[in-house]
C-alpha cells in the first residue's frame, strides 16, 4: 500500500490522530478530502460487538442520529463498513466535554442557563422524535468552538418501538448518580420524564460545581435518589432553586414538564432562538443492512424505482394483518397509496403539488423528493419525505413519512391537501376500501393482485 494510501478512507476522508477510544471503539480526527471539512471517524470493531451481542445496539445508534438532527445534536454525517469494522463520519467537535468544565468548579448562572436552554432545547426535539437519550451527564455533552453544547452519545437511546405493551421502557440503564429514581427501580418508566430527572442533576452540577446525591456507598445514594435528599448551596437563586425542585421529584407524574419548563422566565431570561428545524438534511445516511453487516456499496444511477417487497406491500396496504414481523427491513407507518400511473408521471405530480403549496421542494433521489414549509410550526418546519416503490409492472406505491415537525401538522397535511391533491394519480389509500384510477375513477373493493 503506498503510503499515502495508508490513512485513506473509502478514497473520500483522510484519517488522523487518535482523539479517544471506549472498549468497543475508537475516535479518530479526519478530514473529508473534497470538502475540507473536519469530522470525528468513530471505528467500531464488528467481531467485538458481535461478540458482545451489540450489534442491535449499534443499529439503534445509527436509527436515532438519524433522527435526532438539531443544532445542539452531534451530527452523523454518513455511515460506511467493510467486512471488520464500521465506521461512523461525526460532526468534529472540538471544544471538549462540558465535564472538563464542571471539573474545574461552578460557573456562574448566566452561562449554565445557556447550556441548560440548550440541553432542553436538543432534548426536547428529540423527545419529539420519539427518542429517549437516557444518559445524559457532562462526559455526553460536548462544546464546539463557539462554546455551544452538543449531545451525543445515543448508545443507550430508545425509540418507540422499545416501548413494552404498558407503553413504558424496562431496560435499566444510565449514569447513576443521574439516573432517575423510577429507573432504579426497575417497574417500568417513561423515557421521556426520565431525561428531565437527568436534566435537572446536569443543571444543579453546573450551578453548584458537584453532583447532588452523591455517597461512597451505592446503596446509600440510591436511597437519597429515591427521596430526593439534597441540599442547596447558599448561591442559588430563588427561580433556579425553584426549578430544580420541580425537575428532581420522584414522582415522575409530579415532576415537571419540558413545556412548562420552556415557559418559565428564568429559563427564557436571553434566550436565543434556535435554529434546529432550519437545517438542511443530508441526501439521505445509508444505514442498511448491507451497510452493517458487508463493505460500503458504490452510488449508482438509478432508472427505475426501488422493488416493493411484495409480502410487504400487502401487508402494508392491508387494514386487517400485519406480516411486518417476518422482514427485518419493516416500514414506519406512514402515508402509503398505490397507482397505476408511471413513476415519473407520479413523481411529477407530487413535486407540483409541493410547489403549488409553497413548499421547498428537493429531489433526494430519481424516485424519492422532500418537500419542506416554509412556516415555522409546533415543532419547527414541517418537512415530508415522498418515495416511490415498483410493486409490479403496472402496480407503483408511493409511502410518505415525516422527517421533521410536529405529528399532528403532518396528519393535517395529509388529510387535507395531499390526499385530495393527489386523487387523480391514487388506486387506494392504505387501510381504505375505496379504490380508484390514473383518472379519479372510483369503485369499491377491486381486487389486488400482486405477484410474487
Amino acid at each position: 500500500m503506498a503510503e499515502e494510501d495508508k490513512h485513506m478512507l473509502f478514497g473520500k476522508y483522510e484519517m488522523g490522530r487518535l482523539l479517544g477510544k471506549g472498549t468497543f471503539a475508537k475516535v479518530y480526527h479526519g478530514k473529508n478530502i473534497v470538502s475540507g471539512e473536519s469530522v470525528a471517524i468513530k471505528v467500531i470493531n464488528k467481531d467485538k460487538v458481535k461478540k458482545e451481542v451489540m450489534m442491535e445496539q449499534i443499529k439503534r445508534e445509527i436509527s436515532v442520529m438519524r433522527l435526532a438532527r438539531h443544532p445542539n445534536v452531534v451530527e452523523l454525517k454518513e455511515v460506511m463498513a467493510t467486512k471488520t469494522k464500521i465506521f461512523f463520519m461525526m460532526e468534529y467537535v472540538k471544544g471538549g466535554e462540558l465535564f472538563a468544565k464542571v471539573a474545574k468548579g461552578k460557573m456562574s448562572e448566566d452561562l449554565a442557563r445557556k447550556y441548560f436552554q440548550q440541553l432542553i432545547s436538543a432534548v426536547d426535539f428529540c423527545h419529539s422524535r420519539g427518542v429517549s437519550h437516557r444518559d445524559l451527564k457532562p462526559e455526553n455533552l460536548l462544546l464546539d468552538e463557539n462554546e455551544d453544547l452538543k449531545i451525543s452519545d445515543f448508545g443507550l437511546s430508545a425509540l418507540p418501538e422499545h416501548l413494552r405493551n404498558d407503553g413504558l421502557l424496562h431496560t435499566q440503564c444510565g449514569t447513576p448518580a443521574y439516573v432517575a429514581p423510577e429507573v432504579l427501580r426497575k417497574k417500568g418508566y417513561d423515557g421521556a420524564k426520565a431525561d428531565t430527572w437527568s436534566c435537572g442533576v446536569i443543571l444543579y452540577v453546573l450551578l453548584a460545581g458537584f453532583l447532588p446525591f452523591q455517597d461512597e456507598n451505592l446503596m446509600k445514594m440510591y436511597r437519597k435518589i429515591f427521596k430526593a435528599e439534597f441540599e442547596f448551596p447558599p448561591w442559588f437563586s430563588t427561580d433556579a432553586k425553584r426549578l430544580i425542585s420541580r425537575l428532581l421529584i420522584p414522582d415522575p407524574e409530579r415532576r415537571i414538564t419540558i413545556p412548562a419548563i420552556m415557559r418559565l422566565p428564568w429559563f427564557r431570561k436571553d434566550l436565543t432562538q434556535t435554529t434546529s428545524f432550519a437545517m438542511e438534511e443530508p441526501a439521505e445516511i445509508e444505514k442498511t443492512e448491507e451497510d452493517i453487516n458487508d463493505s460500503a456499496r458504490k452510488s449508482t444511477k438509478t432508472t427505475s424505482p426501488k422493488f416493493f417487497n411484495a409480502f410487504e406491500f400487502i401487508s402494508s396496504m392491508s387494514s386487517g394483518f400485519d406480516f411486518s414481523s417476518l422482514f427485518e427491513n419493516t416500514r414506519k407507518s406512514g402515508s402509503m397509496f398505490t397507482s397505476k400511473c408511471s413513476a415519473s408521471g407520479i413523481m411529477e405530480k407530487i413535486e407540483g403539488v409541493g410547489n403549488a403549496m409553497n413548499f421547498k421542494v428537493s429531489k433526494l433521489k430519481d424516485f424519492k423528493v422532500r418537500l419542506q414549509g416554509k412556516f415555522e410550526g409546533r415543532k419547527g418546519r414541517l418537512a415530508v419525505t415522498a418515495e416511490v416503490y415498483e410493486v409490479a409492472a403496472e402496480v407503483a406505491v408511493v409511502e410518505f413519512s415525516k422527517s421533521a415537525g410536529d405529528t399532528l401538522e403532518y396528519v393535517k397535511f395529509c388529510q387535507e391537501d395531499v390526499r385530495p391533491a393527489l386523487k387523480d394519480i391514487v388506486w387506494t389509500w392504505q387501510g381504505d376500501n375505496v379504490v380508484g384510477n390514473c383518472n379519479g375513477n372510483k369503485t369499491e373493493g377491486d381486487e389486488m393482485t400482486v405477484e410474487v
